[in-house]
C-alpha cells in the first residue's frame, strides 16, 4: 500500500507581520495563469538551467526563496533524490497553489509563508538556497537584510544560486524600455538594482565568498543573470 508524501503549508505570520509584496505575476488577478505563462515564455527552461547550475546533491536541504507557485521547489524534489526542500514566499494564494501541485505530484515538500528578510529557519540549517526571478520583487530597503538572512541560514560551505533579471556589465538599457512597465513601479527599483553585477555585490556584501555571475541569458527581451556564491 503506497503512502502519500508529506506536503505541508505553514502560515505562522501574525497579522501585523504581513507587509505589502509583489505577487509572482505582478497582479493577483493573473495568478491562475502564472504556470501557463511560465511554460509559454520559457521560464520553465530557465528554472531547469538554474537547478543544473546549482549543483544540488542527493540529500541536500534546500530553500527555494520566493518560491511562488513552487515550480523550482518541485523540480528539485522530483529530480534530485532525498532532497529536503522548503519553499518560502509571502503570497498565500501562490503557496496554496504550490501545495496543491505538490500533492498531485506526490512530492514531499514544505511551503512556508514568510519574507526573505526574516527567514524562519535556524542558523546553518540549509545546504543550498535557490531563487528564481524573485529578488527583483524585494523592496530596495529589504535587499541587504534578505542577503544577510541567506548567509545566516546557509551552513559553512553551503551555496546560493540565483536567477534574475540583470547581470554582468549590463546597463539599465538591457532590461528593455518596454520591459520595466510590465512589472510596475513596485519592481522597477529591484530590476535596476540588479544591473551591472548588482546581485554579485549584494551577496558579497552579506559576507558570502566567490560571488560571481556563472551564466547569462535572455527572456522576453531582457537580460538574465545566474549568480552563485558560497558561505566560507
Amino acid at each position: 500500500m503506497s503512502t502519500t508524501p508529506d506536503v505541508t503549508l505553514v502560515d505562522d505570520l501574525a497579522d501585523d507581520a504581513v507587509t505589502p509584496y509583489l505577487p509572482p505575476t505582478g497582479r493577483v488577478s493573473l495568478l491562475p495563469f502564472y504556470d501557463v505563462l511560465s511554460a509559454v515564455t520559457g521560464v520553465r527552461r530557465r528554472h531547469a538551467r538554474l537547478v543544473g547550475l546549482a549543483g544540488i546533491r542527493a540529500g541536500d536541504r534546500v530553500l527555494d526563496l520566493g518560491c511562488g507557485t513552487g515550480n523550482v521547489a518541485l523540480l528539485v524534489a522530483r529530480t534530485i533524490p532525498g532532497t529536503v526542500v522548503t519553499g518560502l514566499d509571502p503570497d498565500l494564494p501562490a503557496l496554496r497553489r504550490a501545495t496543491r501541485k505538490a500533492r498531485r505530484a506526490r512530492v514531499p515538500l514544505t511551503f512556508v509563508r514568510g519574507y526573505g528578510q526574516a527567514i524562519p529557519l535556524p542558523d546553518a540549517s540549509v545546504d543550498h538556497v535557490v531563487s528564481a526571478l524573485a529578488l527583483h520583487h524585494v523592496p530596495e530597503g529589504d535587499r541587504d537584510a534578505t542577503a544577510e538572512e541567506v548567509a545566516r541560514v546557509l551552513r559553512p560551505g553551503g551555496r546560493v544560486t540565483i536567477l534574475d533579471f540583470g547581470g554582468h556589465g549590463h546597463g539599465g538599457h538591457s532590461l528593455g524600455r518596454s520591459h520595466l512597465p510590465r512589472f510596475g513601479a513596485a519592481a522597477a527599483d529591484g530590476l535596476r538594482a540588479n544591473v551591472d553585477d548588482g546581485l554579485v555585490r549584494l551577496l558579497a556584501g552579506a559576507g558570502l565568498v566567490d560571488a560571481r555571475e556563472v551564466a547569462s541569458g535572455r527572456l522576453i527581451g531582457a537580460d538574465l543573470t545566474f549568480v552563485g556564491a558560497r558561505k566560507a
